[in-house]
């Protein structure tokens, strides 16, 4: 796992809604690292997949819950990063009820790979895959980096203990993190 200062320069392979498309309203942009965080105070977390149980029942849910709290201590955006296809993390968004984090799409892995956070997950089938972490990004700069423990290719469990939204927060208010808290949502799988 590395220690980087800054978010790594890639492309990222969005969709966009544009109206002047139809019958499907959707193109591909091309976004850099650059417009993603250049000049702006940037929370990130990262996770093994959409549709997955730990992703879908606390840590994306608990990160839109908490979005008007991060945002009153100077947030400009939430970004959920995660080794899947634009598609599937407009879906996943879609049945979260995603609002307020933008959820990013790192198809490649290009991105989590050079952040030393990509990890082989071939025990469950699903490939290359992000390590749980979040970090805190000051224009491009990483401020603040919780990594979960155990980070290692087929890791036979799925660590959740410091990359959650109530973390996050405690960080930025500078107090204590009481912990992980219930899932907010139900996950059925």
């Amino acid at each position: 796992m590395a220690v980087i200062e800054k978010v790594p320069s890639v492309v990222f392979k969005t969709r966009v809604r544009d109206e002047s498309i139809q019958p499907n309203p959707y193109r591909w942009e091309d976004k850099t690292t650059e417009q993603i965080f250049g000049g702006k105070k940037v929370v990130v977390f990262s996770l093994p997949g959409a549709f997955t149980p730990t992703c879908s029942s606390n840590h994306l849910p608990r990160y839109e819950e908490l979005y008007e709290e991060f945002k009153a201590l100077g947030v400009d955006e939430i970004i959920c990063v995660s080794v899947n296809d634009a598609f599937v993390m407009f879906k996943w968004g879609k049945e979260i009820g995603a609002k307020n984090v933008f959820l990013l799409p790192d198809g490649n892995g290009e991105f989590t790979r050079k952040m030393g956070m990509l990890v082989e997950k071939c025990n469950l089938g699903f490939g290359p895959r992000s390590w749980r972490y979040s970090m805190l990004v000051n224009d491009m700069t990483i401020e603040k980096v919780f990594v979960e423990e155990g980070f290692s290719d087929n890791c036979p469990t799925d660590p959740f203990e410091v990359s959650d939204a109530d973390t996050m927060l405690a960080y930025l208010k500078g107090e204590t993190p009481a912990g992980v808290c219930e899932p907010r949502k139900e996950f059925v799988g």
